[in-house]
């Protein structure tokens, strides 16, 4: 009798704790949005599988020596969002945006969030340090967000990431009603003209020079630009077609499996049930819906100057949540006017919105780092 109850008392049951119970439930809800509602599943499944793991009790994965312990290093030395960036370089195609260089102004415009979220998370309290890593939510970027994070507020990941990757997940959801209040029916029925055609070449040179020109002036951004501009010159060399579908497909796959275990790892019951944890949510979804006005709004001028050639709708792509944005915007317009095909047009802002993201996690870095 004495070894059974001695048994009972270092089960997990016996040290449970209502604020794990609570974590394990909110581990439930990631599963939820990933399986049921298929909002960002090749995150939200891993996330909050690893806030599954970190909160059970004595499974110490996440202690030295532990599996996830191990696997974190990866998050922690800042090598996993560096990869995932190849992954996405190597899947995108700059062409839209090289066809029309203008859209670098949507995907700037569409930052903005970052910057007033900054200035909110220090007036709720936050560090230098840590504003900057909630404000870069803003832009929409999960690894962005990580790389920042681990790098400036590690303490902070777990709500930072999972705030990150959640409003990722819901773009199709918040976006919307923003595009539609900011904008008239008339303007989201604006059909653009076709994009004209990039040369190669074109495509080749503008990973090499954007490469150079960013690191150059803005050399804590090299880990996140080299990676991805590499990614993509893979792609458009024409000539390493196996590294390209290594990146796109079994590199960023591993990667994604190994960020998502582990961050949502670094969100156990103590560190994530608490008042900062609310504000970051709370300051997350306002970047990210500042974010989305500010590029709507630009598209707004824009639809002005261009004497309404440019449909406003493709502004809120410049978050960088690729390619969902642009399929929201692709969605919204067509929703207006069923001849409308916006997709090419936004998938410009929205890799613009890529770079803006990690050249302002570059930013912030330098300047607080």
């Amino acid at each position: 009798m004495e070894s059974l109850l001695k048994f009972g008392a270092e089960t997990g049951f016996a040290n449970l704790t209502f604020k794990e119970f609570v974590m394990i439930i909110i581990a439930c809800v990631l599963f939820y949005l990933a399986i049921k509602k298929k909002y960002e599943p090749l995150l939200l499944l891993p996330i909050g599988f690893g806030v599954l793991l970190a909160n059970l009790p004595l499974a110490d994965l996440m202690e030295p020596g532990g599996l996830l312990y191990w696997l974190y290093q990866g998050v922690k030395l800042g090598i996993y969002p560096p990869l995932i960036f190849m992954g996405v370089g190597a899947m995108t195609d700059f062409g839209p945006l090289i066809a029309n260089p203008k859209s670098v102004l949507l995907g700037a415009a569409a930052q903005f969030g970052i910057y007033v979220t900054f200035i909110g998370a220090i007036l709720l309290g936050f560090t230098l340090q840590e504003a900057g890593s909630i404000g870069i939510i803003g832009g929409a970027d999960g690894p962005t967000a990580i790389f920042l994070a681990t790098k400036l507020a590690p303490h902070l990941l777990g709500p930072i990431a999972i705030a990150a990757y959640s409003y990722m997940a819901l773009v199709p959801i918040i976006q919307p009603p923003i595009m539609r209040a900011l904008t008239t029916k008339k303007e989201r029925q604006v059909k653009m003209e076709q994009l004209r055609p990039v040369s190669k070449l074109e495509k080749i040179i503008f990973p090499i020079i954007v490469t150079v020109l960013t690191i150059l002036l803005l050399p804590s951004a090299a880990a996140l630009i080299g990676a991805l501009m590499f990614g993509n010159l893979m792609r458009e060399s024409g000539v390493v077609d196996r590294l390209t579908k290594t990146a796109q497909n079994e590199l960023t796959n591993i990667v994604t499996i190994f960020l998502g275990l582990t961050v949502g790892a670094t969100a156990n019951a103590e560190s994530f049930l608490s008042l900062s944890t609310i504000k970051i949510i709370v300051l997350g979804l306002i970047a990210f819906s500042i974010g989305t006005a500010t590029g709507t709004l630009f598209g707004k001028l824009m639809h002005k100057l261009s004497g309404g050639k440019v449909n406003p709708l493709i502004g809120a792509a410049g978050v960088s949540a690729v390619p969902m944005a642009a399929r929201v915007a692709q969605k919204v317009g067509k929703e207006e006017n069923p001849s409308n095909f916006l997709l090419m047009h936004a998938m410009g802002p929205n890799v613009a919105g890529v770079l803006g993201s990690a050249i302002a996690a570059g930013t912030l870095l330098s300047l607080l780092g």
